[in-house]
């Protein structure tokens, strides 16, 4: 084997074309030269070339594979943010249905109050008329006066009667019966009295305490 061939064995593969023109370019050289010289320059050429070719590739193929880490990457991010996205709505809905829940919870316990309350009123009306305070637009701040009121007046007894007048129940309505207008079960049911007795508080005196003061102011004591 030829010096030439050995040296040919150890080169890279070039493409075909590059093979092609350097070929022909080589042949035309040696052709006019005829000489082993003229094949080395051929040779070294094609070496040459070769490297160039290898080089170049090798950069198309470093940017093409930095080009898919970059997009590799934005696909990447834009799925973290879209998770995370995702994450935060299924967190505030969570944390909405919790928070309907609590309330829903809370009024279910607030009505089953409300009920035991009512079911007890005989024996406790003053919590009824606690709970009844609102529904007539009256605050905390008068109940002391109407407590004190009617405390006065009945003694908070469901079943009061005044032996001279005729007065009724825990308001002591004049006579009992205007309390129907509340129920038909004026005279044993205090809910029904208590209704009675706050609505005619709101028409007459606007509130508990213009009541007391003026049952106060009288004697004997009446409002």
């Amino acid at each position: 084997m030829s010096k030439a061939a050995r040296r040919a064995l150890g080169r890279p593969v070039v493409t075909a074309g590059v093979a092609a023109a350097l070929l022909s370019t080589g042949a035309i050289a040696a052709a006019s030269s005829g000489g082993a010289a003229s094949a080395d320059t051929l040779t070294f050429a094609v070496d040459a070339l070769t490297s160039s070719a290898s080089t170049e590739q090798s950069k198309t193929e470093m940017a093409d594979l930095a080009r898919v880490a970059a997009d590799r990457s934005a696909t990447n991010a834009q799925r973290s943010a879209a998770a995370a996205r995702n994450a935060q709505v299924e967190k505030a809905r969570a944390a909405k249905l919790a928070k309907q829940r609590k309330a829903a919870a809370e009024r279910a316990a607030r009505a089953a109050e409300r009920t035991r309350i009512i079911a007890n009123a005989q024996k406790d009306p003053k919590a009824v008329a606690r709970i009844l305070l609102p529904e007539f637009g009256y605050g905390d701040a008068q109940w002391p006066c109407l407590d004190q009121l009617w405390i006065g007046e009945s003694d908070w007894r469901w079943w009061a009667e005044n032996s001279s007048s005729g007065a009724y129940g825990i308001p002591q309505s004049l006579p009992g019966r205007k309390m129907a207008t509340m129920g038909s079960d004026w005279r044993t049911n205090p809910v029904t009295q208590i209704r009675w007795g706050l609505d005619y508080i709101k028409k007459s005196y606007g509130t508990p305490c213009n009541a007391l003061d003026q049952w106060n102011a009288r004697s004997p004591h009446w409002y």
